[in-house]
């Protein structure tokens, strides 16, 4: 069955089964890799887009139920000023380790940030709190949103 999708502020027209996810269209179908397939429950926060300006599970997104939504993967958000902020403070806050986890931790930052510019720790964790990271604790994630909200509103993220 043909859906036509709004992916990255472009129209896509993809074959897909009624039970196909978001997560696999993107991946198999567009060739979009950022988002992950992770426990592929929902649980982990690696397939993280953002679906109407909100981030979402992709692995729990059914495609045909985003026809009409607009969804931004990190591939169609990485040019933009707050993601470009976000990935040179997670480089330079060592804000990642394998980085499996960081395409949807940048996916649910930028989603932060576009709403709340001076977000303090705990709206941090909270809007993180669905992303898993395994490797790094977490610490240097949240000095690094932190941080690139900073850099935003000095306006010396370019």
């Amino acid at each position: 069955m043909s859906v036509t999708l709004q992916i990255n502020g472009e129209a896509a027209s993809v074959d897909a089964a009624l039970h196909d996810t978001l997560l696999s269209v993107l991946r198999e179908q567009l060739q979009l890799h950022a988002a992950k397939r992770g426990c592929n429950q929902g649980v982990c926060g690696a397939c993280t887009v953002n679906i109407d300006g909100w981030p979402a599970r992709a692995c729990l997104s059914l495609a045909h139920g985003c026809e009409g939504a607009q969804v931004r993967t990190l591939e169609g958000l990485n040019h933009t000023p707050r993601v470009r902020a976000l990935q040179r403070a997670f480089t330079e806050a060592g804000a990642f380790q394998c980085g499996f986890c960081t395409p949807g931790m940048l996916v649910a930052a930028e989603a932060l940030l576009s709403r709340e510019p001076a977000p303090d720790e705990a709206a941090v964790r909270r809007a993180l709190s669905g992303n898993l990271c395994r490797c790094t604790g977490y610490v240097t994630i949240v000095q690094a949103v932190r941080a690139a909200a900073a850099a935003l509103r000095a306006g010396s993220a370019s």
